[in-house]
């Protein structure tokens, strides 16, 4: 049974949703934080924390497994090799959201999401 195992569908199709978490998860990587709305900010946290885990493993399937899902090869392999020095010591909770000002457009929640 999967009770209370929702998706966050946020507002998209699942081919734009998985392209976009793909993406986010991919600059988040690559910079370091990422200003976002706070639901696509908890969203990404799952699959960035997943990534980070992967490159703490640091074995050869893990690392097609974060091929298959990054969209930047050499972000890999720079994920791959500081991954594991910069967590070794934590057990998960890679990653900090800190809410923002609301968006003056529609006045959606902003937050932060960044690499501890």
């Amino acid at each position: 049974m999967r009770h209370q195992r929702r998706v966050p569908k946020l507002g998209r199709p699942t081919d734009q949703r998985k392209a976009l978490l793909r993406s986010l998860a991919t600059q988040l990587i690559q910079h370091g934080q990422v200003k976002t709305t706070k639901h696509r900010a908890r969203a990404v946290r799952a699959e960035v924390e997943r990534m980070i885990t992967l490159a703490k493993d640091g074995s050869l399937a893990a690392r097609r497994r974060a091929f298959g899902y990054l969209y930047d090869k050499q972000l890999v392999h720079n994920l791959f090799e500081s991954a594991p020095g910069r967590y070794a010591t934590r057990s998960g909770g890679y990653t900090r959201i800190v809410r923002t000002m609301r968006r003056r457009g529609d006045n959606a929640e902003m937050a932060i999401i960044e690499l501890v």
